[in-house]
């Protein structure tokens, strides 16, 4: 038996036009678009009022994405459903800058250290972290090359 629902989102006119707006809108993201429709199906006013598991299974989400769509709703209004919250500081940012790129790649083009054939990851990110007084990891050395399509043989 499943559980009764909380909150009973009721759209008005003006709601509904401002989630048109921005799911026609060719600049907002796929992510948000999302939102907006799941939004507009879940509106109780709408004859066609569909269920969580009805919505989850037409739009390919899971049921908590659902859930916090309507707890977005419910706290911040369709401000908050029709916005992404990035916080700067995640790990989504850069690693390195350009700067640091341009110095590893120098340095990777250079004659080895002494008592060595060639360079390797962790004496790279060794170097540049004397260098340029910014801790790098192996990995992000790795990455960088990588883009750069550029091997270490």
């Amino acid at each position: 038996m499943s559980r009764k629902r909380i909150y009973k989102i009721l759209l008005s006119d003006e709601d509904k036009k401002i989630l048109n707006a921005k799911i026609q809108n060719k600049k907002t993201c796929k992510s948000i678009i999302r939102r907006c429709s799941i939004l507009m199906e879940l509106d109780e006013n709408n004859p066609q009022h569909l269920t969580h598991a009805q919505i989850a299974k037409s739009y390919g989400v899971c049921k908590a994405t659902i859930s916090n769509v309507v707890s977005a709703y419910t706290s911040g209004g369709i401000g908050a459903v029709t916005k992404i919250n990035r916080n700067p500081n995640s790990n989504a940012r850069r690693k390195v800058d350009t700067r640091v790129e341009a110095e590893l790649i120098r340095i990777a083009c250079g004659p080895a250290p002494k008592g060595r054939a060639r360079w390797t990851l962790r004496l790279l990110a060794k170097q540049v972290s004397l260098e340029l007084d910014e801790p790098v990891g192996k990995d992000t050395v790795r990455a960088v090359l990588k883009k750069m399509n550029f091997g270490l043989i």
